[in-house]
């Protein structure tokens, strides 16, 4: 006989509980306000019921008791020997917690439940043994069926539905991802060379032609291999279900989250970067934006409080907007916060205004928790945000709440590039950015210089100099173009030597020496062998703002 190994199978278990963990963890949030929910009771039940049997199977003892409890617990509720309450969902949470941390360490020799683990495991029984001591309310509804095995009106055919899902490590997502890469810059490369020998010799027509056939065959795999990686937004916004609750009790606050769009996709690592970005918009939420129930309750609202986690699909982008009915921002103290940032706060419009939240030390909390006032969550989430070459926007209303919006790409690994040439490099504009090309205005040909401004019917547009930004030397062309780059509601000029066109670009990580290098994001392989950098949009637009905020608008006119 085969041997069986142990390791192996103790693998399968660690990834099987960690599932039945989330799903336990949520439904137990549900629970507080779904108390009545037989079904749901009766999954988690099930649940409870099968992960106390799999860590029995592979000896995890710790493990075992824990969800004895657990289970215990809920079969109390299902017979309606307790009632659900906030304490009682408290505990089956730190159960939870715990098994989780079992779980964690499954491979290590230790595997019985440490005195801190004992005890929040007793908490659970000795609630559990009060609530039991007196006689149970009668009860009309039948009882809950066993647990032990799942009712099932047919035979199933174990084979139906093996096949439709397969657990694979992201490791080999990201390596085929790469493959994918190689094989796009390989096929510029290709295309490259025939095209120039087609021009040479007719005979690389035909070459040529069959190479483009191809093409069709290279974008579909590409695609597919892009949709493999896409995971459903919803599991990371129901992560922050539990996080609510206890920031709302902490804050003394009641709060209520709603998820819209958990079905919407994005890469899987889009979402591992979303975390904590979204973790700090949460804490600001609850505890700057919305008020206690006693305020919220003079001011004609509801006392519990909305924060709402939306996505959505955006002209190929991702829009994670997090929305809270809230105090909103006060412009006046925003106002006085800003005063050492910018000469004449008064001056600023509402959306330039609120753009200051995202600087560092800006926050118009009247005092500092634990949880946030500071001045630097915000200013985290901008930098993490633009990290993934996305853009952050705010929306408020005084006494109706603030609506943070996130956008973000779809995919980290390959984007679409227009791309443009400063004396001999080349760089890679991301394409969504980018709103219109035109000439340089003969007078700011002539001027030079790094920075400037021109008047774009009627708007006045800062723009840098490509070639000065990165001191590359060489004569100067004979006419500019500039390319008007659009982010955040906010534009700026780029002026290019050449404009190249567009291209698909298989983004390549920076070595560590050039980590922190302001104004590139990464960096891509051209079909001619050369690196080209990725530009940071974002970057260059607030280095043309913060050059040109002072300086005279030109009369320079671009039609």
């Amino acid at each position: 006989m085969e041997e069986i190994d142990l390791q192996a199978v103790l693998a399968v278990f660690v990834e099987e509980a960690a599932d039945i963990l989330s799903i336990l963890e949520e439904s137990l949030l549900a629970l507080e306000t779904k108390a009545d929910d037989e079904e749901l009771l009766h999954s988690l039940q099930r649940h409870a019921h099968n992960l106390k049997g799999n860590a029995l199977t592979v000896h995890l003892m710790g493990a075992m008791q824990a969800a004895h409890a657990l289970e215990d617990a809920l079969q109390a509720l299902a017979q309606r020997r307790l009632e659900v309450s906030a304490e009682l969902v408290s505990r089956m949470l730190h159960v939870v917690d715990v098994l989780r941390e079992l779980v964690a360490r499954a491979s290590s020799e230790d595997k019985e439940l440490s005195p801190a683990q004992r005890t929040v495991v007793s908490e659970l029984r000795a609630q559990l043994e009060a609530g039991s001591s007196g006689e149970a309310p009668p009860r009309v509804e039948a009882p809950a069926p066993p647990v032990e095995e799942e009712p099932s009106a047919a035979p199933v055919d174990p084979n139906a539905t093996r096949a439709r899902t397969l657990r694979v490590e992201t490791e080999k997502l990201d390596r085929l991802l790469d493959l994918v890469g190689e094989i796009t810059i390989a096929r510029g490369r290709l295309t490259q060379y025939l095209s120039e020998r087609a021009a040479m010799d007719g005979t690389a027509r035909e070459a040529l032609d069959v190479q483009r056939e191809a093409d069709r065959l290279y974008l579909e795999l590409q695609e597919r291999v892009m949709k493999a990686r896409m995971v459903p937004v919803g599991p990371l916004f129901r992560h922050y279900q539990r996080s609510v609750r206890e920031l709302a009790s902490s804050c003394g606050k009641l709060v209520r989250l709603t998820i819209e769009g958990s079905d919407v996709e994005v890469d899987t690592s889009v979402v591992e970067r979303l975390r904590d970005p979204l973790m700090h918009m949460v804490r600001n939420a609850v505890d700057h934006g919305l008020e206690l129930p006693e305020v919220r309750m003079d001011q004609g609202k509801d006392p519990c409080g909305e924060l709402v986690l939306r996505a959505s699909h955006e002209s190929g982008n991702l829009v994670v907007e997090v929305s809270d009915d809230g105090g909103g921002i006060r412009r006046d103290k925003l106002r006085e916060r800003v005063k050492g940032l910018v000469d004449a706060p008064e001056k600023l419009d509402d959306a330039e205004l609120l753009r200051f939240i995202f600087e560092p030390g800006v926050s118009t909390a009247a005092s500092v928790t634990t949880l946030s006032g500071r001045g630097v969550g915000m200013d985290v989430v901008r930098r993490q945000v633009e990290a993934l070459r996305g853009s952050v926007d705010v929306e408020s209303r005084e006494g109706k709440g603030t609506t943070v919006f996130l956008r973000l790409p779809l995919t980290l690994a390959i984007i679409e590039g227009f791309l443009v040439r400063a004396v001999d490099e080349v760089y890679v504009l991301p394409l969504d950015t980018v709103v219109e090309c035109l000439d340089l205005p003969a007078e700011e040909h002539h001027r030079g210089g790094a920075f400037g401004i021109i008047n774009l019917r009627g708007a006045a547009i800062p723009y840098v100099r490509l070639r000065h930004r990165f001191e590359l030397e060489g004569p100067l062309p004979a006419r500019e173009n500039v390319v008007i780059l659009e982010q955040s509601g906010r534009r700026v000029g780029l002026v290019v030597d050449a404009l190249l066109g567009e291209g698909q670009a298989v983004i390549k990580p920076l070595g560590r020496l050039f980590h922190g290098l302001s104004g590139v994001s990464g960096s891509t392989i051209l079909g001619d062998g050369r690196v080209a950098l990725i530009l940071d949009v974002a970057a260059l637009l607030r280095e043309a703002m913060a050059r040109d905020s002072s300086r005279p608008t030109s009369n320079s006119t671009a039609a």
